[in-house]
């Protein structure tokens, strides 16, 4: 997508051995022309922009680079502005800056929480500002008509959420509601934590940064931050109504919404996380996340206006699956980004490389939003749930509707007897279906037996982590193949996703082999001709690595890499690149000179050998 230094493709015989049209895959992978006009757009538009550079992120010290975040995301604002950015438009661009920051959480968490709990009214007071989300404790108080928010202890202190250490002024609190002496559980309110005259926190607010984390540059760019109420009030109408309310005199109304619509938020965040994996890893499970995305996009929107109608029907499967999502495909994209940077051999060790970062921003998706093995573990449970009620008649939905299916999936055989079988998408679907449902309806046998079912639910968690992941490892690799009985035009573009989703697959099949020989899935024999079908696509996709890389259509701004250039130019780069280091920048080091000179080192050299020789 670039040239540069020796303006010449070193990749051009790689790109010619392509057997597809690389320009229709681009509209394939973005899901139309216009999401490709825009992103390429948005991308050029960062990349020509001198203040969005990133070349020296990973050698500012923090505060220098807290302060480039800052400027950055005050001049994606004027831009946004100045250029009058349509929403999409000005969410591309801010991906491409490509620098974590306060602002994200303000987009991704607080504006869909007010949006979806506020009142008409808090939202037009609210929306406009700048805000954030956290969580802690709150009483009313009729006499002042007032919420006290406050934080009774040190373990109650807010810990990690990001742009609150510096930065923002704002939040939207999750307290637990207490009016009348009686706990009504957690609700949200809007807090003040930040003078808007001085920035200063507000009486009653500790606020602070809590320190570097893991790698150069990378997620030091946020300042993720610890908070601390003491005693806070906020006027009544700072908690968001649209769910239930308080009166002035202190009486709870209840709404008949159930209590699961409050972590709304994350249902949406999770959903984006699952939808970002694409963007943080290029190769062929980031291409099948990609494609489920527009389909989890839609599921969002579905329950989202369901919901506005009062059917709370899909609401758990909603949950379940979001959740169980965030999971997989977090816990797979950062130990993919590690494989890559082991690829690269020595190189992608160095910064330059773009890997380490890339590793260090995401590996946190991991755990925040939801820690990956809290949430495949509400999957499971939701899973044992399904099962028990399959007994009563009660038929599921949406994700788990091929649980309706149990007798036949119980009872079916695998009919594959070669290893091009293993093409045939029915095949595929039906044994990673069949190894779902066979897994929960084990585990639920099992915690049938226990003393209770708690008691069966904690002893069987590490059984239960597997149910859940393999009931995920179905729904992606289904939507996929739905996704490929649609009409996707272009030249070899069907032909090249096709390989790409039985390679994905069948290496799942691979890792997880002997889940789908314990089940009776599959046979021995079966499984060794599913490797071997495995090898032959590999063989099949290697020619057209390079162009399906191109398909991504990432500048190489955004991509940050000496190694990913597009025009494969990789030495000069990171020859370029290695100039740039602070360290650098004089010849003799700093401290060289606090040495002991040459003539007391030479009167050292024999004690040092004698040290040498004692140690070995």
């Amino acid at each position: 997508m670039e040239g540069g230094i020796g303006e010449v493709d070193h990749l051009a015989g790689e790109r010619a051995t392509a057997l597809f049209d690389v320009d229709r895959m681009k509209v394939a992978w973005a899901g139309s022309r216009h999401a490709v006009d825009v992103a390429d757009r948005m991308a050029r538009l960062v990349a020509s922009d001198p203040v969005f550079r990133k070349d020296n992120r990973t050698m500012l010290p923090r505060t220098e680079l807290f302060k480039d975040t800052l400027k950055k995301a005050a001049h994606a604002w004027k831009r946004i502005v100045e250029l009058r950015l349509t929403e999409e438009e000005a969410n591309l661009l801010r991906l491409y800056v490509d620098q974590p920051g306060y602002v994200d959480l303000h987009w991704g968490m607080f504006v869909p929480a007010i949006k979806g709990q506020g009142t008409e009214e808090q939202q037009k007071k609210w929306l406009p500002l700048g805000l954030q989300g956290l969580e802690t404790t709150a009483t009313f108080d009729p006499k002042t008509d007032e919420f006290v928010i406050h934080s009774p202890t040190l373990t109650s202190s807010k810990w990690w959420p990001g742009g609150l250490g510096k930065a923002s002024t704002h939040a939207v609190v999750y307290a637990r509601l207490i009016t009348e002496g009686k706990d009504y559980g957690i609700h949200g309110f809007i807090v003040q934590l930040r003078s808007l005259e001085d920035h200063n926190p507000l009486p009653g607010v500790t606020l602070g940064d809590i320190g570097g984390k893991f790698g150069s540059g990378a997620y030091n760019s946020m300042d993720n931050g610890v908070l601390r109420f003491d005693h806070v009030r906020i006027p009544r109408d700072q908690m968001l109504m649209r769910l239930s309310q308080v009166t002035k005199e202190g009486k709870y109304v209840h709404s008949d919404v159930p209590k699961q619509l409050l972590y709304g938020t994350m249902v949406y965040v999770r959903q984006a996380i699952v939808a970002d994996a694409s963007k943080a890893l290029s190769r062929a499970v980031c291409i099948a996340v990609r494609f489920v995305g527009e389909w989890l996009k839609w599921l969002y929107t579905d329950v989202t206006h369901k919901l506005e109608a009062k059917d709370f029907s899909t609401l758990q499967e909603a949950h379940a699956c979001t959740a169980g999502l965030k999971a997989v495909t977090t816990s797979v994209t950062s130990d993919a980004i590690e494989e890559c940077r082991k690829l690269c051999g020595g190189h992608g060790y160095l910064n330059s490389s773009g890997l380490p970062e890339l590793f260090a921003v995401y590996v946190p998706a991991c755990t925040y939003e939801g820690d990956n093995v809290v949430l495949l573990l509400q999957v499971a449970r939701f899973l044992m749930k399904t099962v028990s009620q399959l007994a009563s008649g009660k038929q599921p939905v949406g994700t788990t509707a091929y649980m309706g299916n149990i007798q036949y999936l119980l009872q079916c055989t695998c009919g594959v007897t070669t290893a091009e079988d293993w093409l045939n998408p029915a095949a595929i679907k039906e044994v990673f279906e069949a190894r779902a449902l066979r897994m929960a309806v084990n585990c639920a046998q099992n915690i049938s037996k226990a003393p209770s079912q708690e008691e069966g639910f904690y002893e069987l968690s590490p059984d239960l982590l597997e149910v859940a992941a393999a009931h995920i490892q179905m729904i992606i690799v289904t939507k996929f193949i739905e996704k490929l009985e649609q009409d996707i035009p272009g030249e070899g573009v069907k032909a090249q996703l096709r390989n790409l989703c039985n390679v994905y697959a069948l290496h799942l099949l691979h890792k997880h082999l002997g889940d789908f020989l314990a089940t009776g899935c599959i046979t021995a024999k079966q499984g060794a001709l599913a490797n071997q079908q495995l090898g032959m696509l590999y063989a099949l996709v290697r020619p057209n690595a390079v162009a399906l890389v191109d398909a991504f259509n990432y500048t190489d701004h955004y991509l940050g890499s000496g190694l990913g250039r597009y025009d494969g130019d990789v030495y000069p780069a990171l020859y370029e690149e290695a100039w740039k280091d602070p360290l650098n920048r004089t010849v003799v080091p700093d401290g060289y000179h606090d040495l002991p000179p040459p003539a007391a080192q030479a009167a050292a050299q024999p004690l040092v050998q004698a040290l040498i020789d004692f140690l070995l």
